[in-house]
């Protein structure tokens, strides 16, 4: 097809694929039909799930649907069936996928004093949905790679199109534009409002975010590396709020913070020792009653379905998962075999009295781009489970970081120390200021430490010096 006549073909399928955006009224180039937006949905759900998990707690589950469904049926789209979930994570984080689910971590659950801040978020949230962001992000991705190869690609990608649901994972991270973003801030600042709640504390707890990402540091919250924040987002939310108010000057904003502070009352903050834990660069399962090492300054992270370690550089790392083989050798060979890796070596060893496979393989890549990498794998069954580690590094790369890597399959030991066994969380306790005191104050009246304390600050909203009335609820640790 000459480029001409490419291009006229195009301009027309661009008119076709207009479609009305049901916040705006205005149509929106789309590539993605609603049905596709909830097919992605419920293709993402079950893998979001299972690299969370749940947090079960029935009383926080029914209000989340409670406020869930009673903002969706005052939204823009409230045909869509909406669903909430809590996820067990201790991540600051909240995000929505296409079709209709909206996630909290237990993380940010902790970091809300009231049902307004919770609400602003909700509304956020499901202000992505409404006004199809994710699906915008996904036709500017698809219009842009159109563009590049010319009329050559088109009909290739679009026999694909169909597929577009296994590409939930990546849509979901995809970061919003500042545009999306103060779209979606707009949106909760209304559904929030309509709904009764003072959106003001929506641009509290931004404040709040800000506070998270200057203490950590280089890192921030994942709320933020998903969210863009620019510098006065809390400003202009507050000024929304104002405005939006100044509209209905008769109507009352509630804020509920004793309710809220009330139901969050034994929420686990922070890691869950009974799904694994880190203490003096040490990995402990409790459940399934297994340690093994983490070396120094290496990072880890903690799922369900796997663990995850690497230095800082990320220029290796160490993934132990569970095989569904029944014997180690099966499945180190099963492993080679699947990602069509180069066997160099293979070992049947001992560790720690585990009965053990070891192989060491490469992968060459058959894409231009891709690094060749070199995998040391170790195959080791306890508790009539085989748990696999993978130790990868770019093959220039594998040398430097082989001793490190290999430290961590090779002392993977039974756990049997009672003490690790029975280690309890930290929870979020609330308690009454039994006198008018600052908060850090009140904090170290009840024993709190100072690392704790700087903590439970940014946990109470609240910063050094503020004033807390006798009778005022708050925040405070306990492990129980």
């Amino acid at each position: 097809m000459k480029i001409k006549g490419f291009l006229v073909v195009f301009l027309g399928f661009l008119i076709l694929s207009c479609s009305r955006n049901p916040v705006t009224g205005k149509r929106d180039f789309m590539l993605m039909t609603e049905g596709q937006e909830i097919s992605l949905g419920k293709e993402s759900d079950p893998s979001i799930v299972a690299s969370f998990g749940l947090y079960n707690d029935p009383t926080i589950q029914k209000f989340i649907n409670e406020k869930g469904n009673e903002m969706a049926k005052i939204s823009h789209r409230p045909h869509l069936n909406y669903e909430f979930k809590v996820l067990d994570s201790p991540v600051v984080n909240a995000f929505a996928v296409p079709g209709g689910y909206v996630y909290f971590t237990r993380g940010i659950l902790a970091h809300f004093n009231n049902e307004a801040e919770f609400s602003g978020v909700l509304g956020h949230e499901i202000g992505h949905i409404t006004a199809r962001h994710s699906a915008k992000q996904y036709s500017k991705q698809m219009i842009s790679q159109v563009l590049f190869v010319g009329g050559l690609i088109v009909s290739e990608k679009f026999r694909q199109f169909a597929g577009a649901a296994q590409q939930g994972m990546g849509l979901l991270f995809l970061k919003f534009g500042r545009d999306h973003e103060s779209e979606s801030d707009k949106l909760g600042v209304e559904y929030s409002s309509e709904v009764g709640y003072d959106a003001h504390e929506m641009a509290h707890f931004f404040n709040t975010l800000s506070r998270l990402q200057s203490d950590s540091g280089s890192s921030i919250p994942d709320f933020l590396s998903t969210h863009p924040n620019p510098v006065d987002r809390n400003r202009k939310v507050g000024e929304m709020a104002t405005a939006t108010q100044k509209q209905f000057p008769n109507k009352s904003y509630k804020v509920n913070r004793d309710k809220y502070l009330n139901m969050i009352d034994g929420l686990i903050y922070g890691e869950d020792p009974k799904q694994g834990y880190v203490e003096n660069n040490v990995f402990y399962h409790p459940e399934l009653k297994f340690q093994f090492p983490v070396p120094t300054q290496w990072q880890l992270a903690n799922s369900p379905s796997q663990v995850q370690i690497a230095p800082k550089d990320g220029k290796a790392a160490v993934v132990m998962m569970l095989s569904q083989e029944k014997t180690p050798r099966a499945a180190g060979q099963k492993f080679i075999t699947d990602n069509k890796l180069v066997l160099i070596e293979q070992n049947s060893v001992n560790v720690n009295g585990l009965p053990a496979y070891v192989t060491m393989a490469d992968y060459n890549p058959t894409q231009q781009g891709e690094t060749p990498l070199r995998i040391l794998s170790y195959f080791i069954q306890y508790n009539n489970l085989v748990y696999q580690f993978n130790c990868m590094a770019a093959k220039t790369d594998f040398n430097s970081y082989y001793r490190e890597m290999q430290s961590v399959p090779k002392n993977f030991a039974k756990l049997t120390d009672q003490s690790k066994i029975n280690k309890k969380p930290e929870r979020i306790k609330i308690v009454t200021a039994n006198k008018n005191a600052t908060i850090s104050q009140l904090l170290k009246d009840n024993g709190m430490s100072t690392a704790q304390q700087k903590t439970l600050l940014v946990l109470n909203g609240m910063n050094t010096n503020d004033q807390v009335k006798k009778g005022t609820l708050f925040k405070i640790l306990e492990r129980k």
